[in-house]
């Protein structure tokens, strides 16, 4: 009776068991919590400089054909991930007439992005501190007007002019369209009222194109590739009375001109290194009343060289439009990104 009375025992506890088990199977199983999504920082900082063998800017040297160092900072906010705001500072070495030395641009802007479609609209300032004026004796210009002592006292060897501060800004608008992870495609368009403080507005337009290579085109070596060009057109207005001539004392209507470039591009991490072919179609003589080059000259003398125009009577020639290569290697990191 006692072996009975235990295998009975032993039969329920089986049985339970297996019940237990059958009703756990049939219970709803609780999900585990997702882990939250990671906290987002608006806040960014873009940095980055770089060393060029020529620094061109629309189709024109800055630097007299001769290497350029650059570095800039941008601090970025984030309003969302379509919607960036920022500001920023960079500066180039530069080689101007009045012997400017530095360029610093103070910028800032809002970038907002509608799917394939990417805007940067903004305002910039270039700044040229540490010029000085070349005019020369008695610094009275073609309308009559008096440039100043400091003026009158200094003058360029080839004749050309240049007033002391440069500085002026531009208000600018541009788009890219992404057709892919390969093709980008945009336009862009800046206006000053002043171009180089001359009192002739400027305005630029220009389109532009990039193919960036596959990203196995190089193996896995991490090295990536890029071909990128832009035409553009810069038109001018008229200058005011300091760089008249004897036909237009009031001021010099300068030529609008196009400029082009096309180069090849690899990135490798944080590094790019450009090479780059720029040119204009400014004749020597438009170029030089444009840039007022220190370094023009005349094919024969200063007043009866081949590249009289009617905005440049003094016949010297300037190369600071004409074809050029750059090569250019930079880097450029952002904090979020790079530093974590």
């Amino acid at each position: 009776m006692g072996i009975e009375m235990k295998k009975v025992a032993l039969l329920a506890t089986a049985l339970a068991m297996v019940t237990g088990s059958a009703l756990a199977a049939d219970m709803p199983v609780k999900a585990m919590k997702a882990p939250p999504p990671p906290a987002f920082d608006p806040w960014d900082i873009a940095f980055g400089g770089g060393i060029m063998s020529d620094y061109i800017f629309r189709g024109i040297t800055q630097s007299n054909h001769k290497p350029s160092v650059t570095a800039y900072f941008e601090p970025r906010f984030n309003v969302t991930k379509d919607l960036q705001l920022y500001v920023g500072v960079s500066a180039e070495s530069i080689s101007f007439p009045n012997r400017a030395a530095a360029e610093v641009d103070v910028y800032g802007g809002i970038r907002p992005t509608f799917g394939a479609f990417a805007f940067d609209i903004g305002v910039w300032g270039y700044l040229y501190p540490g010029g000085t004026c070349y005019f020369g004796a008695p610094g009275i210009d073609f309308a009559g007007n008096f440039q100043g002592a400091e003026c009158a006292e200094k003058a360029l060897l080839n004749a050309n002019v240049i007033k002391k501060d440069l500085s002026f800004f531009e208000v600018y608008g541009k788009m890219t369209y992404t057709v892919n992870d390969n093709w980008a495609f945009g336009i862009t368009e800046y206006y000053t009222p002043s171009y180089l403080n001359s009192g002739a507005w400027g305005n630029y337009t220009s389109v532009t194109g990039k193919y960036i290579a596959p990203s196995t085109i190089f193996g896995s070596s991490g090295v990536g590739m890029y071909v990128s060009g832009e035409f553009g057109r810069q038109w001018l207005g008229t200058s005011d009375s300091f760089y008249g001539v004897a036909a237009f004392p009031n001021g010099i209507k300068y030529a609008d001109y196009n400029t082009w470039n096309v180069g090849i591009g690899f990135t490798y991490k944080v590094f790019t290194l450009d090479l780059r072919y720029s040119d204009t179609n400014l004749s020597k003589g438009d170029c030089n009343a444009f840039t007022s080059d220190w370094s023009a000259r005349g094919n024969i003398t200063a007043s009866t060289g081949t590249f009289v125009t009617p905005i440049n009577p003094s016949g010297v020639g300037s190369n600071w439009c004409g074809a050029a290569g750059i090569a250019k290697l930079s880097f450029d990191l952002t904090a979020m990104t790079n530093l974590k």
